[in-house]
């Protein structure tokens, strides 16, 4: 059977992705304050990322090299062309599991474009400083924050790539790629072609976040796809052809191959929704499906911590979602894992009060009593949970802990519907926000740098005044 040979005009989630990054109008100053507060912690998270070797031993340069104009990544002293300093910083940020996230029928970090955006951005304004020409200011890194955000959170409310065993970083990959492009003054069409072939690529497997294999990939594989946005935005600047049906191709396309025929949508018109409901990580380095049940667990922990040997059952009460993917039991064989297991993060939170990144690590790991309180949890989904899971006027992420004692007494079914760092909780998680990125910047920063930075973030308006070369500077080592 012979197949017609014609050329299409490029699928309508494609074009609707390239029209909105060509818009000047997005953003309020409400999801303008909060692109502040997305760049300030996620620059946090990257610098708290240096305290581990694990991460800091895949940063530098691929081989030795030298650039002239390029950008220059945080917290380091590399000095690396725009696509491989993408990947590194994209890498810090993501490394704890501690930027900030967003869960729909898709899950996903919209920080993750961070590493890609800044580092463009950087090495857009040194070229222009050079060449005698205004840099690029933080309203700008702002404004195309607001963009990656909108693209990969809207995208997520629909299109569940988890479900056919692919990973959400696809969506960074996207994102990066459509703003990238128009960073570096792409026309719509070169934004298409980028876009197009982003989808080309398709997205990586999930087997590296779940058991059996669940290991350090995942913690730089958002630095993988926001580089490989970056270097795509470079092709297309090199007018590098895109793919119009990258999409709705029969047989070929993304769908058909990947979705199983289902059409990729865009749930709603893209403006900056997600921005303005994005979650943030403020108090635990944890999966967040499990971040009110550590919040529950953590608060229970004066009622148990001198009860741990008579414990009966300590029965978890969660969402569908949670339920799939960090419901594990059995032996968790490294930090990837161990963050990724709700049982885990539960059973520190009563054990230790408290949850941090070196809770992870093979020395607390090692502990016994972890395990035999593991082994004495059971998960139940609640429908209710999973409902307002999905629920767009709620977008709740709800767990409840209950423990109970050899002698029939019980702790109180303790819930926690919305997390702190949900929008519902903004006012009060702010301050605590600020708190955990000055303890970040705190262990890799002199106070010299620390009290500069912290400056910068205090006036809103001077603060997107600042130039991103300039702004850059300020976490050079």
């Amino acid at each position: 059977m012979l197949t017609a040979n014609n050329r299409h005009n490029f699928d309508s989630v494609i074009e609707a992705i390239a029209e909105y990054v060509l818009r000047e109008d997005v953003g309020d100053n409400e999801s303008m304050a909060v692109a502040k507060d997305v760049i300030m912690d996620s620059m946090g998270c990257a610098m708290l990322s240096l305290n581990y070797q694990a991460c800091t031993k895949l940063l530098g340069p691929v081989v030795p090299t030298s650039v002239d104009i390029g950008s220059q990544v945080p917290g380091t002293d590399y000095y690396l062309d725009p696509v491989q300093a993408s990947f590194n910083f994209g890498t810090m940020i993501r490394w704890l599991d501690y930027n900030d996230c967003w869960l729909a029928q898709e899950w996903g970090h919209p920080s993750d474009n961070l590493g890609g955006v800044l580092m463009v951005a950087d090495y857009i304004s040194r070229k222009n400083a050079r060449d005698g020409k205004r840099p690029l200011t933080m309203k700008d890194i702002a404004k195309s924050l607001i963009m990656t955000h909108e693209i990969q959170g809207i995208l997520a409310l629909e299109n569940s790539l988890n479900r056919e065993g692919l990973d959400h970083v696809l969506f960074v990959k996207i994102a990066t790629a459509a703003v990238a492009t128009k960073m570096l003054g792409g026309t719509k069409e070169q934004i298409m072609n980028a876009i197009s072939n982003a989808w080309i690529d398709n997205s990586t497997l999930r087997t590296y976040r779940h058991s059996p294999n669940a290991g350090s990939r995942k913690s730089w594989a958002a630095g993988d796809a926001t580089s490989r946005g970056v270097w795509l935005a470079f092709l297309a600047l090199r007018d590098e052809m895109g793919y119009p049906t990258a999409l709705s191709a029969e047989q070929w396309g993304f769908e058909d191959v990947l979705m199983r025929g289902r059409s990729i949508t865009l749930a709603q018109p893209l403006e900056d929704y997600v921005m303005k409901n994005i979650l943030f990580k403020i108090s635990y380095p944890a999966e967040f499906h499990a971040q009110t049940a550590a919040e529950c667990a953590i608060e229970l922990h004066h009622q148990v911590k001198k009860r741990l040997e008579d414990i009966e059952e300590i029965v978890i009460y969660t969402h569908e979602s949670a339920k799939r993917i960090i419901d594990k039991e059995g032996p968790l064989n490294n930090p990837a894992d161990r963050d990724h297991c709700l049982q885990y993060i539960v059973a520190v939170g009563l054990i230790y009060g408290d949850i941090t990144a070196d809770h992870y690590e093979d020395k607390i790991a090692n502990n016994p009593l972890i395990d035999q309180v593991r082994a004495k949890m059971t998960v139940i989904e609640d429908k209710n949970y999973s409902q307002e899971y999905l629920d767009p006027s709620k977008r709740s992420i709800a767990n409840a802990v209950q423990v109970s004692f050899s002698d029939g007494t019980s702790t109180e079914q303790l819930e926690k519907r919305y997390p702190l760092g949900h929008r519902f909780r903004r006012e009060e998680g702010r301050p605590l926000l600020h708190e955990k990125f000055e303890y970040n910047v705190s262990t890799q920063l002199n106070e010299e740098q620390q009290e500069n930075i912290k400056e910068a973030f205090t006036d809103f308006d001077g603060f997107l005044d600042i130039e991103v070369n300039n702004f850059v500077d300020l976490w050079e080592k």
